[in-house]
């Protein structure tokens, strides 16, 4: 796969976003995190999940876009880690219709899912 295909710069976006937000901005409020939450973890909270999703989640989401980023020049299962983010993404739409959300906290999660899907459907 040439590194300027659409696959591949699909696969840089969804994966250094997934980095950003789970390495470098997990303690940081945005306008998007569900309910009152002020980091990624009092999301969790706000969302009445588990201590343990967290970690979960998180490994997933930190595998998945590892393996997005690295499988543009080396041979990773990049379909299994978008299809993962895409599952995750729907679960994360579900979290914020659940404590009523509005639609703008939605955004991020969205992209990220269509993203994902197209990854899983153009590799």
């Amino acid at each position: 796969m040439s590194w300027l295909s659409i696959p591949s710069v699909l696969q840089l976006v969804v994966g250094l976003g997934l980095l950003n937000v789970w390495l470098l901005r997990s303690t940081s409020p945005t306008s998007y995190r569900g309910g009152e939450a002020r980091s990624l973890r009092e999301e969790f909270e706000v969302y009445g999940l588990p201590g343990f999703a967290f970690y979960v989640v998180g490994g997933l989401k930190i595998v998945a876009g590892v393996v997005l980023i690295v499988g543009i020049w080396a041979p990773l299962p990049v379909q299994l880690a978008a299809g993962v983010v895409a599952a995750l993404m729907v679960g994360a739409l579900v979290m914020h219709v659940k404590v009523g959300d509005p639609a703008k906290k939605s955004v991020p999660a969205a992209i990220m899912l269509v993203l994902s899907l197209a990854i899983v459907f153009l590799h």
